[in-house]
């Protein structure tokens, strides 16, 4: 059962981290393309938008592995990047 359990919060980390990724490319996109940003009236907004969502992933990730994570937690990496 615990081979089980480890396979899910792993699944569900890469799921999570994924979602990361993609919201911080586009982050980079919009902040480094001048292209990306005739496609967006405000930019502020968009920008605002992109960081709540990567927020709440994040949010995500840490709970997962606060409390079912414990002993192979990815976060210090991330706060270390």
């Amino acid at each position: 059962m615990s081979n089980l359990r480890n396979k899910l919060l792993k699944s569900t980390e890469s799921y999570l981290q994924g979602h990361i990724d993609r919201h911080v490319a586009n982050l980079e996109n919009l902040l480094e393309n001048h292209v990306a940003l005739a496609e967006h009236p405000d930019i502020v907004e968009t920008i605002e938008k992109e960081l709540e969502v990567l927020a709440g992933y994040e949010d995500k990730l840490t709970v997962l592995n606060k409390y079912f994570n414990r002993g192979g937690s990815k976060v210090k990496e991330l706060l270390n990047d």
